[in-house]
């Protein structure tokens, strides 16, 4: 047999993608914060364990200056996230790690603090409900945690009482009163979450000697008592000020249904004021502009079955008795999401999915004039910008590397690579931008990886991969579905953007909207159909493949066409009609099809014309796309596809089932047996080779 990776034992391969032990090695950077000062920038880096079987998170701080070497500042098996600077220059982060001051205390997530001179860091508080995130004001000795509570407590010690019952008598029933009671892979309650503010506390023993460097102990001041689950999934900002914290709310409406309003909690009192509640649209903050005076706000109106949802920025006065809304940029036909503003709060640094990539724009605030900073087909993300207001710092990725963090000058939009934590991992192959007109005229885009030596004399088999979604792109660098490792085994790999997809405008969102089965098969199957014309491409081997709606697609192409030699669909919409009540989320998928229109585009009625071998994954703690989906597509193709189980229970069809992932495959082992699996199907289906299983699998 051949093996799933390429080299021997002991041997280094030819890049990570080679190999998926190295691949998964490949330590993965998330996250920026900058200290006031402009001279520190921290970033997060996860790398696999020693045992591989679990990512470890530190924090490294990296030059912004682009002249030292980046340096790990913390290390411990916990790991820790979630960093953020103080107005004096402390580092703020969260990390489950022991106390050295408690060693037998049950590890929960602290807060922990790094002083701005230099020390250990050491913990400022703990809960046993734990942290889940830290927040503070630029400009204020301010700072907040988001933090969950049992809503029945009525402070922090009754909480602890409660814990420690249900603990110690093993309950987790939760009694539910509204909706939704999952979300993506969680139980939601019997917890929920609140917002804090953190101050200093009373010393427990006055007068008892200690060292000068022992500090004042901190307690966390409830700011949201009153608000139920309504913050669960919230997006916050607090302003520079520190003095109000600006948030979206979930609201319960009447049918189990639900929209976001916006409202600011006044940190002084306590006190919770809605300032935007309008039917049929739902608000999210961005950033406070610099005096404290403008809030930027990101609208989403709701989905019908005939209408795409549109987001739209906006400017809001705060502070005052009106709550009318300034339109930002509105004649911008792109999805934008705000980032930062401008010191001088002339600007506002926003990106936005736009032609394959994400990149950083200026939205000017007198005029809503929109003027694109970086040209490179990259995207980004965790944008800070420099106290003098010439430089910002970002994530920045692409297909072509993982993310790294950049500066960017914002006069002349040059964008330099700072040291990084780690080198680039090599990629063997190269990618390209090719595309097609649909037949309604519509252009329809995508990105090829090609392998190494793909030629009119050695053409690459083609693997077709849909995104989900589905309102979404092909953009930026993803580690759950990384094409070059399959460039690496001789695949090339199709990355389109069909209807549906973000970054070309509204008309080609809504152009898909509603006819799943439409627009966004038939921009499919042409760009698929243009690029098999290629010299260096093999038409007669080609796969799709795809997850969620990405996974839908899979599942509809596998009933409408039986081109491809395998499709692969992992955490797949099968039925329709039980996908859309068993969702995490009904409220949202049940306005955007009737039940006409979801039957109409549902792919388990078109099962008795699969004839192409499948292969199903599925995750049993995926809320998303429940598991009944999986099962049933399961069943259905044993029982009434074209490749139906034989007298022997034997189909070429396959199922890679999860007992313990959700809707994404996390923990790295199972990642290699995902990218495993995968090959030895295809090699299987599409080049006629016998590549072998994961041993782990047992089989």
């Amino acid at each position: 047999m051949d093996s799933a990776d390429t080299h021997t034992q002991g041997e280094q391969p030819e890049t990570p993608f080679h190999d998926t032990d190295h691949y998964l090695s490949i330590p993965r950077v998330g996250g920026l914060t900058l200290s006031p000062d402009g001279k520190r920038l921290v970033t997060t880096v996860s790398t696999l364990n020693g045992k591989g079987t679990e990512f470890a998170t530190a924090l490294w701080e990296i030059d912004p200056a682009g002249h030292k070497p980046a340096r790990r500042i913390t290390r411990s098996s916990k790991g820790e996230a979630g960093a953020v600077f103080a107005a004096n220059g402390d580092l703020y982060f969260t990390s489950a790690r022991p106390d050295p001051d408690s060693p037998d205390a049950d590890p929960v997530n602290a807060l922990w603090l790094m002083p701005a001179d230099g020390g250990e860091a050491r913990v400022v508080h703990s809960r046993p409900g734990g942290i889940s995130s830290v927040m503070a004001a630029k400009d204020a000795d301010a700072t907040f945690v988001n933090a969950e509570v049992l809503a029945g407590s009525a402070d922090e010690d009754s909480d602890s009482d409660r814990r420690k019952a249900r603990k110690d008598n093993k309950v987790s029933a939760i009694l539910h009163s509204g909706y939704p009671v999952r979300y993506w892979d969680a139980d939601l309650g019997p917890a929920e979450p609140r917002i804090f503010a953190v101050e200093h506390g009373e010393v427990e023993e006055p007068g008892k000697p200690s060292t000068v460097d022992a500090p004042l102990p901190l307690k966390l001041r409830n700011l949201t008592p009153g608000v139920g689950g309504s913050l669960r999934e919230a997006k916050t900002v607090v302003s520079p000020d520190g003095k109000t914290i600006y948030t979206s709310m979930t609201k319960a409406l009447a049918r189990a249904d639900s929209r976001e309003v916006l409202a600011a909690v006044d940190v002084a009192t306590g006190n919770v004021k809605v300032l935007l509640d309008h039917e049929g649209m739902s608000y999210f903050p961005g950033p406070v502009s610099p005096d404290n005076r403008t809030l930027v706000v990101e609208s989403e109106s709701d989905t019908t079955p005939t209408q795409a949802p549109q987001v739209k920025l906006h400017l809001l006065t705060v502070g005052g008795e009106t709550t009318d809304l300034e339109p930002l940029a509105h004649q911008w036909d792109r999805w934008a999401t705000a980032l930062a503003w401008l010191p001088d709060g002339s600007a506002i640094l926003a990106k936005a999915d736009d032609d394959g990539a994400s990149p950083l724009f200026r939205i000017s605030v007198a005029d809503g004039g929109v003027t694109r900073v970086t040209q490179d087909a990259s995207a980004y993300s965790d944008v800070v910008v420099s106290p003098d207001g010439t430089a910002a710092y970002a994530l920045r990725s692409s297909y072509e590397f993982p993310p790294e963090a950049v500066r960017i000058d914002l006069a002349t939009g040059e964008v330099t690579r700072l040291q990084a934590p780690a080198e680039r991992p090599n990629c063997k192959g190269h990618l390209e931008r090719v595309e097609t007109t649909a037949e309604d005229g519509a252009r329809v885009p995508a990105y090829l990886a090609l392998p190494e030596g793909a030629s009119a004399d050695n053409p690459a088999p083609l693997l077709l991969w849909i995104h989900g979604g589905p309102l979404g792109s092909w953009n930026a660098w993803t580690w759950r579905w990384n094409p070059w490792l399959l460039v690496a085994k001789g695949y090339a790999v199709l990355l389109p953007d069909p209807a549906l997809s973000t970054g070309y405008g509204q008309d080609f969102i809504q152009r898909g909207w509603g006819e799943w089965g439409k627009k966004p098969f038939t921009d499919l199957m042409a760009i698929t159909d243009a690029v098999v014309e290629r010299a260096d491409i093999d038409e007669t081997r080609t796969a799709a493949m795809g997850g969620s709606f990405g996974g839908y697609m899979a599942n509809w192409v596998a009933g409408q066409t039986d081109r491809f030699s395998a499709i692969v669909t992992h955490a797949s919409l099968w039925a329709l009609d039980q996908f859309g009540p068993t969702t995490d989320a009904a409220q949202y998928w049940l306005k955007e099809m009737t039940e006409e229109m979801a039957m109409a585009n549902s792919p388990h009625l078109n099962v008795g014309n699969i004839k192409t071998p499948m292969l199903v994954i599925h995750g049993d703690k995926d809320y998303r796309v429940p598991i009944g989906e999986g099962l049933r597509l399961w069943y259905e193709l044993l029982s009434s596809s074209q490749l139906p189980a034989d007298d022997n229970g034997q189909s070429p069809h396959r199922f890679l089932y999860f007992p313990d992932e959700n809707h994404w495959v996390l923990q790295p082992q199972h990642a290699k047996i995902w990218y495993g699996v995968v090959e030895h199907f295809l090699a299987k289906q599409v080049l006629g080779k016998d590549v072998s299983l994961p041993e782990e699998l047992g089989l």
